[in-house]
């Protein structure tokens, strides 16, 4: 197959491109869903070769695809050199696999790899770990590239982020662009802070910046299409889907999004209401993948099955700490976010008990249930110990009952399963049953 001409960078030639090279032909095939698909087929194509050169250049290939595991394994057969423990790091990276990786960026230094791009890789790692400090200790080590390189800032103001140090990591933004005016991340992270800000005007002028590049940034473009509906800028939204649409036909959030300002562009809204409750639809149908989450947290929401922001809005702060690995820090960071768009956990569960009837089969069978669910909880005659336990968590009905889940019930002082399978046994008797995630 031939290469990608286009570009002008062979990953499969004689020659192995130097590591910018890669970087740009990874953004390159990540442009468009064609010439994603077309570099897939490449990659295939050369699977079966056993060069030392080309079992590196697959496994690398593969890295770039997100083909992560299958370029673990193709990677280790390669022969050792600085590529080959970088690129094994990078994809450890993505698994998961964070003292492996670590292991291996040391092992690509002893290869000739630049101190400082390692460092600023270690930091990166431990970031994603969730071990701060050493990713702190980490940029201590290359503080004498403060003012001079703009990789060393970026990753200084993602460190600030995870801190919650906000306006620091601004700043850090800032001195990156200074320093390389064309770099995309940084103009996208200062583009997202200034969103989750509500500085639009600020978050507009950086995310256009971005739309001017040569590359197509989807993220960028979308996060802009939404500012330009909330404005009822429906045309230039619509452009910014167009252009993702144009290059990433199948991508899911694009078309339905697009949908949803052509529907904007001919409705005509008599009360505010309408709007508000539109405009929390589409931001409970954001997936969490759009938003920059520490690895574990990730990982937990994944074994959780939530996988939008209207998920997390069914869950609470006792039920999210009850999963193994998941603690403050995460916790936090997910506050965060859903502070950041108007949300917070169980938020639904608040707003449910009004709704718990919708769709029911006629008026008389939703005033029934509602009539159920309004009767005190003092009806189902529970022992002492749990009837504390409900007192202290404020659930006075049965419809506040019902929206609780045995986790977060475990999760009272003194509440133990004996109290649980009582309380089980009681509403199961009246035709109810705790909330379940499953």
């Amino acid at each position: 197959m031939e290469p990608l001409v286009k570009c002008k960078i062979d990953l499969f030639g004689d020659e192995l491109p130097s590591m910018e090279q890669i970087a740009e032909l990874s953004a390159y095939v990540h442009s468009s869903e064609k010439k994603r698909n077309d570099f897939s087929e490449q990659v295939e194509s050369n699977m079966g070769r056993i060069s030392a050169k080309a079992v590196l250049a697959v496994g690398i290939g593969l890295f770039i695809l997100g083909r992560n595991s299958e370029a673990v394994k193709k990677l280790e057969k390669a022969e050792d050199c600085n590529e080959k423990f970088t690129y094994l790091a990078f994809a450890l990276r993505c698994l998961g696999r964070f003292d492996e990786a670590i292991e291996n960026l040391d092992k690509s230094l002893k290869h000739g790899a630049n101190s400082l791009n390692v460092s600023l890789e270690k930091a990166a790692t431990y970031r994603c770990a969730s071990n701060f400090e050493a990713a702190a200790g980490e940029l201590k080590n290359c503080a004498n590239f403060k003012r001079i390189s703009a990789d060393y800032h970026y990753e200084a103001g993602l460190l600030e982020e995870c801190l919650g140090l906000y306006q620091e990591a601004v700043e850090n933004y800032k001195i990156a662009l200074e320093l390389s005016p064309k770099c995309q991340k940084a103009l996208f992270r200062l583009a997202y802070r200034y969103d989750l800000s509500g500085d639009d005007e600020t978050a507009i002028d950086y995310y256009r910046q971005i739309a001017a590049g040569s590359q197509v940034y989807v993220n960028a473009l979308m996060n802009l299409a939404v500012l330009y509906e909330d404005r009822g800028e429906y045309e230039r939204g619509s452009q910014c889907v167009d252009t993702v649409l144009r290059h990433h036909p199948n991508h899911k959030r694009a078309i339905l999004f697009k949908k949803d300002i052509e529907s904007s562009k001919t409705m005509f809204y008599d009360e505010e209401k309408e709007k508000t409750r539109d405009r929390r639809v589409r931001i409970l149908e954001t997936p969490l993948s759009d938003f920059e989450l520490s690895v574990r947290s990730r990982n937990c929401f994944r074994k959780m099955n939530i996988h939008t922001l209207g998920d997390l809005m069914d869950i609470t702060e006792v039920e999210l700490l009850s999963y193994k690995n998941f603690g403050e820090t995460s916790l936090k960071e997910i506050k965060i976010i859903l502070e950041s768009k108007g949300l917070q956990l169980g938020g639904a569960i608040k707003e449910q008990p009004q709704n718990l009837a919708e769709g029911a089969e006629g008026e008389e069978a939703e005033n029934a249930d509602e009539a159920l669910l309004a009767r005190p909880v003092t009806e189902l005659r529970l022992s002492v110990r749990a009837s504390k336990a409900l007192e202290k968590l404020e659930i006075r009905t049965l419809g506040d009952l019902v929206q609780r889940t045995d986790a977060e019930l475990l999760g009272c002082k003194n509440f133990g399963v004996t109290s649980l399978n009582e309380i089980k046994k009681a509403v199961g008797d009246m035709g109810l049953s705790l909330r379940s995630l499953d």
